[in-house]
């Protein structure tokens, strides 16, 4: 695996890899030093074209828990707004002999760009690009559900796939690159994926994707899904108005008060996971969000694991029967 740019890349094999050594990761993260020197001397760029705060923190952490030495590239305030291109960006860090570069973009596509065009030879690690993908965040779902099929089922995490899982992803899945990320992942992982959207809210070839699709959150509720993922209303993309209003979405496809206290006391477990940041009251309640059923902060926790397993994985070629095997 020479960068990481879309789950659909992914092999079986190649996802149980990075789930089991995120596992060893996290426990790096409870030990008192939360440090390995595998990336000692080694430069990780974070080369951000994008705002970002959770993604941009998470990757750094990973990176210095590694003992990497980290770069951070925002292009407000740096020659891209200047108009600088891709190219000329690339060709920069190069010269300065970056070892990999997470790359978040606008643009759909620049990450594989990058990785493709030969203007660097160092590993492209995708930390979103437009609405097109956003891997390490489908890998850090994908790392929270097997901890939620261990609690449920009692089947050890590592090694471990999603067979026989169902996951409900709730929302904008038109704009959103954490629903195409996890819909590849999770589908290889041997998990059942359903959206449930307004139809104004769903991709114009969703009849080609492996996934069911309900229109209605209630029916969806029905099938009795394991694990329940709400996506953020993205305001600043809805200017088109794809429903009449806030309370109109919250009232038919959120997880109000009272759809969370029909899974709450259902005999089915239910996790409820969000990509964050939350909109509470419009897609997820408070009382949802704050719920023992609730695995949000274990998202959070897990992105950091994720994104070590992936930089280690890419930077040193190794695996993760480095730790396990002795």
């Amino acid at each position: 695996m020479k960068h990481l740019l879309d789950t659909r890349d992914l092999t079986r094999e190649e996802a149980i890899n990075i789930l089991d050594t995120a596992d060893y990761m996290r426990q790096v993260g409870l030990r008192e030093v939360k440090k390995l020197p595998a990336l000692q001397g080694r430069t990780v760029v974070n080369l951000f074209f994008e705002d970002s705060t959770r993604t941009r923190l998470s990757f750094e952490t990973a990176e210095k828990r590694l003992s990497a030495d980290v770069i951070n590239f925002a292009a407000k305030g740096s020659s891209v707004s200047k108009g600088e291109s891709l190219k000329d960006t690339a060709q920069t860090l190069a010269a300065i002999n970056a070892d990999a570069i997470v790359v978040r973009h606008s643009a759909s596509g620049a990450p594989q760009r990058l990785a493709e065009a030969g203007w660097i030879d160092a590993p492209i690690l995708n930390a979103g690009d437009g609405t097109h993908a956003h891997p390490t965040q489908a890998l850090l779902d994908a790392m929270t559900l097997r901890q939620f099929q261990e609690q449920s089922r009692g089947i050890e995490t590592r090694g471990a796939a999603l067979e026989g899982m169902r996951v409900a992803i709730v929302g904008d899945i038109l704009h959103s690159r954490v629903a195409r990320s996890n819909l590849w992942l999770l589908t290889t992982l041997g998990a059942e994926v359903i959206f449930v959207a307004p139809p104004t809210l769903l991709p114009v070839d969703i009849d080609d994707w492996p996934c069911r699709v309900f229109y209605s959150l209630d029916e969806a509720l029905k099938t009795e899904p394991d694990a329940v993922m709400l996506l953020r209303i993205q305001k600043e993309r809805m200017q088109a108005a794809f429903f009449p209003s806030g309370e109109e979405y919250t009232r038919l496809w959120g997880l109000t008060p009272e759809r969370f206290a029909q899974l709450d006391s259902a005999d089915h477990e239910t996790a409820i996971l969000h990509p964050g940041p939350m909109n509470r009251g419009l897609e997820i309640s408070a009382v949802a969000a704050d719920s023992d059923r609730s695995w949000v902060l274990r998202q959070v926790n897990n992105g950091v694991s994720v994104r070590m397993a992936v930089l280690y994985l890419l930077m040193t070629g190794g695996s993760a029967d480095d730790f396990y095997s002795h």
